[in-house]
């Protein structure tokens, strides 16, 4: 069940007027992320500046579950990265074809640690204590889950999917997880079938994004293309790879050029200064605006109309939010657990979804033909997400619920948890 805008203000209220645990403390949150990928951090930092400016405040501590587990990183010892690392350099060299393999070994390699894990964990609860722990990294939720057994005082545990959908076995949700929230329909159906409770598993609108993804600022796109060089009436679209880019970018530019759509492209590289130079380098007929790293990726998107990107959870969402169409590419190189996001896509009727993006000219031509373009757009303008301000309100039900604090009949509760 999603809530309407309206819901979610009367449930903020409601949940302001309820006096905290432990009154007279503030409650103590840890939000246990990783830095493999971007979404971990950007959904705690996110999470932690929205809960921080509630009435009743929590104290957020964010904890990095790599650096507390780094006296038993295999990979660190082996190789001299942690693993974080190591992933994070399989997606920016693009050496995803084998990361089905690679993730199998990972699991098993936390199973052959889960008493290790499990006794890290449990020293670092011991040692700060929490009323809540909300974890937004998958593989290490059944060790948490254990860990957070027999420490005194019972702390419930939530899992926050940063996916659209879980990629089991071991991988998001556990039979030992306490509280589920889902951010789709497929999420939170896979939460039932594994047999959580109905009022043990919630849904969100979408993924939690950065503050500024739900602010709705006016941008005036016409002035704003030409002064960054762009035309202010040429069909523009958005292709952006995450925080270090791809070197497919540079192939969708030729391409796209030559092609007989029209359009003009941001292309934001983030950290990756040769790509950037590349690109800046090519001689083409029409304009393109490139962007290295930004914290304002949001402002390039409301200059756009279509976006271009992997099927991220993050970037797919961050689009939609701007009501832009999108094109992404699934394939064997994609990762396992975001290849559910491509069928996403085409099941909502948000874009198109390509098995290679030397498909990208004829794509865009389809894409930007007037009829098919207002689908598209008339689909995506449909999306509404407000991911932010629903999960402290779960939080609190969550916390609620693990204390008897509030009843089942409760209207917070007839709000927010799944049903059949």
């Amino acid at each position: 069940m999603q809530t309407s805008t309206a819901s979610v203000k009367m449930q903020s209220e409601k949940a302001s007027a309820v006096a905290p645990q432990g009154e007279g403390r503030p409650r103590k949150l840890t939000i246990v992320f990783h830095h493999a990928g971007g979404g971990h951090r950007s959904t705690a930092d996110a999470l932690k500046d929205a809960l921080a400016s509630q009435r009743h405040a929590w104290e957020v501590d964010l904890l990095n579950v790599q650096e507390l587990l780094a006296p038993l990183d295999v990979a660190r010892r082996t190789t001299g990265l942690h693993i974080e690392d190591a992933y994070n350099l399989i997606l920016r060299r693009g050496w995803t074809r084998f990361s089905p393999q690679l993730l199998v070994l990972l699991q098993s390699t936390i199973r052959i640690y889960h008493s290790s894990v499990v006794k890290l964990l449990r020293s670092h609860w011991m040692q700060h204590p929490p009323d809540l722990v909300l974890s937004v990294i998958p593989h290490f939720n059944r060790q948490m889950a254990h860990s957070l057994r027999g420490i005194g005082a019972r702390t419930p545990f939530v899992t926050l999917l940063t996916d659209l959908a879980d990629y089991p076995p071991r991988f998001w949700i556990e039979p030992e997880s306490e509280f589920i929230i889902a951010g789709t329909e497929r999420a939170k159906q896979q939460a039932l079938a594994m047999g959580h409770a109905t009022d043990r598993v919630f849904q969100t609108s979408g993924m939690v994004l950065k503050p500024r993804f739900y602010e709705k600022r006016l941008v005036e796109r016409a002035s704003e293309r030409v002064r960054l060089g762009l035309d202010p009436d040429r069909p523009t679209g958005i292709v952006l790879f995450g925080g270090h880019g791809s070197r497919v970018m540079v192939d969708i530019a030729k391409r796209l050029d030559q092609s007989k759509a029209g359009v003009q492209l941001i292309m934001i590289c983030g950290h990756n200064h040769k790509l950037a130079a590349q690109l800046k380098s090519l001689k083409m007929r029409r304009p393109m605006l490139v962007e290295g790293f930004t914290s304002n990726v949001e402002h390039y998107m409301a200059l756009a109309d279509f976006f271009i990107g992997k099927p991220g959870p993050g970037s797919i969402s961050e689009a939609l939010q701007f009501h832009l169409p999108v094109i992404v590419e699934c394939n064997g190189r994609t990762l396992p657990q975001e290849r559910y996001n491509a069928q996403w896509v085409t099941e909502m009727g948000y874009g198109m979804v390509v098995k290679s993006f030397g498909e990208i000219a004829s794509s865009v031509e389809k894409l930007v033909e007037p009829s098919t373009f207002e689908d598209f757009r008339r689909k995506a303008s449909m999306y509404s997400n407000r991911a932010l301000a629903e999960v402290p309100l779960i939080l609190e039900e969550c916390l609620r619920r693990s204390t008897n604090v509030a009843s089942e009949e409760s209207p917070t509760v007839k709000l927010f948890p799944a049903t059949v």
